[in-house]
């Protein structure tokens, strides 16, 4: 397996002065064990694992917080001494024992010097059970998220990369030999998606059918987990949350299509539940006025997408002989999966060092509505974001945005060759036609990872 970039992370988290507890926050099956396990083989660590889920009268140790006891079970358990020189300590499903959340505080406070990773899945259902909280202030985060699609050509295919490199050194030229290989990549990873096990299984078998095994594998998993971990008379809305969001990827939240049963109240927490277990991510409706993008975002406006393209797909029964069927047009339209595409990139190129944090623009009236798919912020500088397919989709919202906000540059993803283009449009307004200047960096879906680099550098040019 090749080294992913929270590794770099972890290396740096470790030589630290004043290290903290570190929580690995993803949702299941994203590789969080893993990478620490690589991690401490890289750095020559002595791992002490602790799956937490195999030990569970240790959640009655740690609510002691009696910290000599905790570490003596601890070390009986994992077979090393935590206190000496060059001993990782690593809680991995840590929500299967919450008042192990409590006890890192003192891991900070008493013990600094042991370097203590956790990792778990669905603390946030965990903590809605407990009066506790995570302690704020005493621990840091990272966040992991599936695989890029510039990690997954690195498992699949590294020679790709030097092209990805190429594409941010010249934004508006790629080979077409390039470029179609890419697109042909960025079809298999609309299927296989992120999650590793899926990669894993494609580079060895190269079976799509395998593939779609341990995506069914995952989503059991996941169905299991929420029997475990939420209330009974939670668990029927949180699978019909679970099942929707594949099903309407991108498109404007209206809590009664999700359940006519519940309450907006009680779909908007389950919602909620989901989102900060990372298994979907909220695009929220903000007014771009200049400040920061989330500032300015609505609570009760977004759109939602899944955690990772291909287990949408598995959810929606899109099997590899429907995505190869479709054209180029279908492949950028049909369903969201582009929109699903471009925002799991967007959240990645935080490098797991943020929240996820995505926003869109819309604007409803009568006759004149106008959204745009994304708005990001690069440099102070905010851009919108539209995904098309072919050169002819319509770029009515972007003229809308771009005459509202003032903005400098628009961007679109679509399934062309990369491109700058100028163009002048003239739009109608309350006080009568107005002319637009509309600059336009037009990207192939797969250089989305790129885009801070091309924009820094078209900008510069």
């Amino acid at each position: 397996m090749f080294e992913r970039q929270a590794t770099k992370y972890l290396s740096y988290w470790i030589t630290k002065s004043r290290r903290k507890p570190l929580i690995l926050r993803g949702a299941r099956q994203v590789g969080k064990s893993t990478l620490v396990r690589l991690f401490a083989k890289t750095e020559s660590l002595a791992l002490c694992e602790i799956n937490l889920e195999r030990h569970l009268f240790l959640d009655e140790i740690f609510k002691t917080l009696d910290m000599e006891s905790i570490i003596r079970e601890l070390e009986a358990i994992g077979g090393c001494s935590l206190k000496s020189s060059g001993c990782i300590l690593f809680l991995d499903e840590i929500q299967a024992t919450p008042h192990a959340l409590q006890a890192l505080r003192y891991f900070y406070e008493e013990y600094p010097e042991i370097p203590v990773i956790s990792a778990g899945s669905l603390l946030e259902f965990t903590l809605a059970d407990h009066s506790f909280s995570i302690p704020v202030g005493r621990v840091e985060y990272y966040h992991i998220y599936p695989l890029s699609f510039r990690e997954f050509l690195a498992v699949i295919d590294p020679s790709f990369l030097s092209w990805l490199d190429l594409l941010s050194s010249a934004p508006v030229s790629i080979p077409l030999a390039a470029h179609k290989s890419l697109l042909k990549s960025l079809r298999d990873y609309f299927f296989v998606g992120g999650l590793p096990e899926a990669v894993l299984s494609f580079r060895e078998e190269r079976s799509l059918f395998e593939v779609s095994a341990v995506h069914r594998s995952i989503i059991s998993t996941y169905q299991d987990d929420f029997s475990k971990y939420t209330r009974k008379n939670d668990l029927l809305l949180i699978q019909k949350i679970f099942n929707y969001i594949p099903k309407s990827l991108g498109q404007k939240v209206k809590y009664s299509n999700i359940s006519q049963d519940n309450k907006s109240a009680q779909v908007k927490k389950g919602i909620s539940l989901l989102t900060k277990a990372r298994i979907c991510h909220q695009i929220k409706h903000s007014h771009c006025s200049g400040g920061p993008l989330a500032s300015e975002s609505s609570e009760s406006v977004y759109k939602l997408i899944f955690m990772d393209i291909g287990l949408a797909n598995c959810i929606c029964g899109c099997d590899w002989h429907t995505l190869a069927a479709f054209n180029d047009r279908q492949l950028v339209n049909e369903g969201g999966l582009a929109e699903q595409f471009i925002g799991q990139q967007l959240i990645d190129i935080s490098e797991g060092l943020q929240q996820p944090s995505l926003n869109y623009w819309l604007r409803e009236k009568r006759k004149t509505n106008a959204e745009v798919d994304y708005v990001i912020a690069l440099n102070g500088l905010i851009f919108p974001v539209e995904v098309k397919s072919g050169t002819s989709g319509s770029l009515k919202s972007l003229q809308q945005f771009v005459f509202n906000k003032h903005t400098r540059l628009a961007i679109r993803f679509d399934l062309n060759p990369p491109s700058l283009q100028e163009v002048d449009h003239i739009i109608r307004t309350a006080s009568g036609n107005q002319k637009v200047h509309l600059k336009i960096l037009s990207l192939p879906l797969y250089g989305v990872q790129e885009l801070g680099r091309i924009v820094l550098q078209v900008l510069k040019n």
